[in-house]
């Protein structure tokens, strides 16, 4: 298992995780009961698939996993690729705490690829 996992996420919810010092994400976290995180080497596809119509500013969090615990679980999604997921112990959906967040990088879109100094 690596030692990160990353979070893209709006400006939004980005603010909301600073003042607040945790988050429940977006709508689609909050309706499955967990944090939507990838593996770096996911994180192109995610954006590709789910982000290029985004109008919202995007930042790219890396994620301390070990801060996560337990409550960190690699699932399969889409019958092949295993993707991490946050739901905190005994999955009972607790949010994404700051002091996890190691890095957040702004997300910057340029004919059709985004780019960051974390997906160098």
């Amino acid at each position: 298992m690596s030692d990160f996992v990353y979070r893209i996420s709006t400006e939004k919810e980005w603010k909301e995780l600073q003042s607040n010092g945790s988050t429940f994400g977006g709508d689609l976290d909050k309706s499955s009961a967990f944090i939507h995180l990838s593996k770096l080497d996911q994180v192109r596809s995610t954006l590709e698939n789910f982000y290029l119509n985004c109008k919202e500013e995007l930042y790219l969090l890396q994620i301390d996993a070990k801060k996560l615990g337990d409550g960190l679980v690699y699932e399969i999604v889409a019958g092949s690729n295993s993707f991490p997921h946050f739901y905190g112990p005994s999955r009972s959906f607790i949010p994404l705490p700051l002091d996890a967040v190691t890095k957040a990088e702004k997300l910057s879109l340029s004919d059709g690829q985004f780019t960051c100094s974390l997906l160098d």
